[in-house]
């Protein structure tokens, strides 16, 4: 995030996660204090519970929590049926962790390109990446914003891959009505305390509307387990704990509310920002974004970011290399150029701030600086 000028505290916060705790302090402490009375600290009936809640939300049939978003994806494709050795196919533009959970389901990623006015995952680009070493196709819903679900799932289906969707970002977008979590045969959520339904600490969770897969998770989850100290199958350690599921359940009431400000955010972005030359992201028709991140794309953008910072307003760069580019995946093998969509919105993205903590003066303060930034000589 950029510094705010001269070490002074920023006016707009970026991301507003002490705004939120303290709105919700007093229910959030009783939760926290429930949890201690009670002794159970793992795998509890505050979990159970918010696994139930969730699944509701989601419109899904059931959802296994686990330790943070990452495992959450691993997880999600191991219960899909990647095995060791099969490709999967997923986003150049995205966050490292992405990846990195494929590398954890001990799977070869295979990388696409995006579209460029939405920057996700496009049935078009996901075709092209295809081998018939290929199982499980992965997008992301970058930003909040909504992959090409319906082309997705039609090229998974006729190809006969698996279908796992990357939800880390997307908390209440939707498709035709429909949740994200609820196209494929799974779906990866994170709660890390940024997100839109985020906890105070790390945690996840897979949602899934198939049974078998379901109690292979809660297997997958715990050991292997099928009973205790039992392992029918090679698991993992990777269980929510009752606080951050206690806390989650105090939050999830507001994530419709609080999604609702967020869009409010950026539709009067999207109207101040239409007359600068500033490239904003798109929608895919059909969709509603869930507004994790307010995307922006211009040249010059470390001198944007300074006249912001200037001026007490906080930005952020999500994300600022392209997978292949990253020296840790550089054994992938995907030499510069290689994805040229990614690699440019990899240079020219900035997120500003839209949590639904800030104020109406605040998000005028956003407008007017940008606005500013484009009246003032370049």
């Amino acid at each position: 995030m950029s510094p705010g000028a001269a070490g002074i505290s920023p006016r707009v916060t970026f991301a507003g996660v002490a705004e939120d705790y303290g709105e919700k302090r007093a229910a959030v402490d009783a939760a926290v204090a429930r949890v201690l009375a009670r002794g159970q600290f793992i795998l509890g009936d505050e979990v159970r519970r918010f696994e139930e809640e969730f699944a509701a939300w989601l419109d899904v049939s059931e959802v296994v929590a686990c330790a943070n978003g990452t495992e959450a994806i691993a997880l999600a494709l191991q219960a899909a049926g990647v095995r060791a050795e099969d490709e999967v196919v997923l986003p150049a533009n995205t966050c490292v962790p992405t990846l990195a959970a494929v590398r954890l389901a001990r799977a070869w990623p295979r990388l696409a390109d995006v579209d460029p006015d939405t920057l996700t995952l496009g049935a078009e680009n996901a075709e092209r990446a295809l081998t018939p070493s290929v199982r499980c196709i992965l997008p992301v819903h970058l930003y909040g914003g909504v992959a090409d679900v319906d082309g997705l799932s039609r090229l998974a289906r006729r190809e006969h891959l698996a279908l796992v969707e990357d939800c880390a970002q997307s908390h209440g977008a939707s498709a035709g009505g429909r949740l994200t979590g609820g196209f494929g045969q799974t779906a990866a959520f994170s709660f890390y305390p940024t997100k839109n339904l985020g906890a105070y600490g790390d945690g996840g969770a897979v949602a899934t509307s198939d049974p078998a897969i379901a109690d292979r998770l809660r297997q997958l989850r715990q050991y292997g387990w099928s009973r205790r100290d039992h392992a029918e199958i090679e698991g993992w350690n990777s269980r929510l704990d009752e606080i951050q599921a206690a806390i989650l359940r105090v939050k999830l009431p507001f994530l419709a509310r609080e999604n609702a400000r967020r869009r409010e955010i950026a539709e009067r972005y999207d109207a101040a920002f239409a007359r600068v030359p500033l490239r904003l992201l798109a929608s895919r028709p059909g969709t509603t974004a869930a507004r994790h991140l307010y995307v922006v794309r211009l040249d010059r953008r470390d001198a944007f970011r300074e006249f912001l910072s200037e001026r007490g307003i906080e930005t952020a760069i999500h994300y600022p290399e392209p997978l292949h580019l990253h020296p840790a995946y550089a054994f992938l093998g995907y030499p510069k150029g290689s994805f040229p969509v990614s690699e440019a919105a990899c240079e020219t993205v900035v997120s500003l701030p839209i949590h639904p903590r800030l104020a109406d003066t605040q998000v005028e303060e956003v407008i007017e600086s940008v606005l500013r930034y484009f009246e003032s000589p370049q």
